[in-house]
């Protein structure tokens, strides 16, 4: 948060803050909370599917199932993510 803060001091010692790079300081690092949600649930979601008795290894069956989920989870991911934005650039259209 150093260089966060950095930022708006030395914005603030000029009586004005660049709020172009605030907002982009900001879409950073909602991208960023985004992924870590991203990895999280999808880490959850696999390993309650593929994973019945945890140990110090994976079996064969269970290293597939994890790499078969976790590609179908970012695939939706992707195709509800694709859906989203198309529909949020029709809607900024129309105003």
């Amino acid at each position: 948060m150093d260089s966060f803060g950095s930022d708006f001091s030395s914005g603030a010692s000029s009586g004005k803050m660049d709020t172009g790079t605030i907002m982009e300081q900001v879409k950073v690092q909602i991208a960023v909370a985004n992924a870590q949600e991203l990895l999280q649930r999808m880490t959850d979601k696999c390993f309650k599917k593929c994973i019945g008795k945890p140990g110090s290894t994976l079996d064969n069956s269970e290293q597939k199932c994890i790499a078969m989920c976790m590609d179908r989870y970012m695939d939706a991911w992707n195709t509800v993510s694709r859906a989203y934005n198309s529909r949020l650039q029709r809607e900024r259209a129309r105003i």
